[in-house]
């Protein structure tokens, strides 16, 4: 494995894991662009993007970016998330030239008004959709409430009223300043010639015009709040609770997963053992998520109705004990044994590598080999556990149940 990155002169950064014995290979932009970016009368508008830039350019139509794509049996796909957007495709080796001129040509998308108009009508049925559907929009609502007025409220959706009134002069105005070539990274992972990667580059995107597209960092508080949301359509109550974790530039990191998994992995942690394996929850788990200079606890479960009140206070008594008692030292090594297996299961494709080294380029500037991040997670220690949930306690948490329930009090 070998590490490579080159930065063109408009600002584009090419960074790669060059991997000689690898079958295939994976590359994508990293946009830093997300929800957490834009203000409260264009929310949406990075999910919108990243349908649009799908819709055509000044090369190719929407029907010739498909069909290429298929033609080089490629696995593409793009995601939009509070804090980046991404555009990624793995396929053999001696197709790279191709795929990364269609990925930065679909960079620069066309942005035709009456696509814009048509697409709109696809993200408001998107909207609605995931309203009317399990768990009916409970994470971003709690997420909002957790944050308050915090960028890292935003929708990643967007509202209907805010993507129905945006105007595409807006979207063209967004893209001019977040999709500037010192706002991306063309990452990849898997059988690379880097020094071919570049030429490409430099061919398709330097003549990119560089632009300012700077991101505000805010410090994110505690927040506890409790909330019943009636939803007569649901058959389970629908559980999520949000509270602070350690955040992407934070070291504490690797705890806070490995408490995560003693917690609230899907098997063999607390959680499963005392919902899931005895009937109590459709399914039930705690996550760590981090953001750049914040992170998030993420616990849910489902459940039928008469047994919510019941799962609550048991999963408020489960965090209690840790932090009152702390972890044993078998839960820990189990958990690290989890975490160190999906790392080294997931280095072996370059498309999973792909989103390890293209999001740590673009959220901290910085690679991490997979043995980095397993010696990360075998320095951790009880104290460190220990120290997270002092800092960061689980029973301080937003809490939004979505279901049938019309009332329901907050565990003891």
């Amino acid at each position: 494995m070998e590490f490579r990155s080159h930065r063109l002169a408009n600002g584009l950064e090419i960074v790669a894991e060059c991997n000689p014995d690898a079958r295939t290979t994976a590359v994508g932009f990293f946009v830093k662009t997300g929800a957490r970016d834009e203000t409260a009368e264009v929310a949406g508008v990075s999910h919108f993007l990243e349908h649009m830039v799908f819709k055509g350019t000044a090369r190719r139509s929407a029907a010739d970016v498909n069909r290429e794509f298929d033609e080089l049996g490629a696995h593409y796909n793009a995601f939009t998330s509070k804090e980046h957007t991404v555009y990624y495709a793995a396929m053999l080796p001696e197709l790279t030239e191709r795929t990364v001129d269609l990925l930065a040509d679909i960079m620069r998308p066309a942005l035709r008004t009456e696509d814009f108009d048509t697409e709109k009508q696809v993200i408001l049925e998107e909207i609605k959709m995931y309203e009317d559907q399990p768990p009916f929009g409970a994470d971003e609502k709690c997420e909002a409430a957790h944050y308050g007025q915090h960028p890292l409220a935003q929708s990643v959706l967007g509202t209907v009223e805010s993507v129905g009134a945006l105007p595409v002069e807006a979207m063209r105005e967004y893209f001019e300043r977040r999709y500037s070539p010192g706002n991306l990274a063309l990452a990849a992972a898997g059988k690379v010639d880097f020094d071919d990667l570049v030429r490409i580059a430099e061919e398709r995107c330097g003549a990119w015009t560089p632009a300012n597209a700077e991101r505000v960092l805010l410090p994110a508080g505690p927040h506890a709040e409790f909330r019943v949301l009636h939803k007569e359509s649901s058959t389970l109550e629908y559980v999520l609770q949000l509270s602070m974790a350690p955040g992407a530039m934070d070291e504490d990191r690797y705890a806070a997963k490995i408490l995560a998994t003693v917690l609230g992995d899907d098997t063999g942690s607390r959680l499963y053992w005392a919902l899931v394996d005895t009937g109590l929850a459709e399914s039930a788990g705690v996550g760590h998520y981090d953001y750049q200079e914040t992170g998030l606890f993420g616990t849910s479960f489902n459940c039928e109705a008469d047994n919510t009140a019941s799962n609550l206070q048991m999963v408020r008594d489960i965090f209690r004990r840790a932090e009152q008692d702390g972890i044993a030292l078998a839960e820990m090594f189990q958990a690290k044994n989890k975490i160190n297996s999906r790392v080294v299961l997931g280095s072996e494709r370059p498309r999973v590598r792909l989103f390890t080294v293209g999001g740590n380029w673009i959220q901290r500037r910085e690679y991490r080999s997979v043995r980095d991040d397993l010696d990360a997670v075998e320095r951790v220690t009880i104290a460190d556990l220990e120290e997270v949930l002092r800092k960061y306690p689980l029973s301080v948490n937003t809490t939004f149940a979505v279901g049938p329930l019309t009332a329901l009090d907050p565990p003891a």
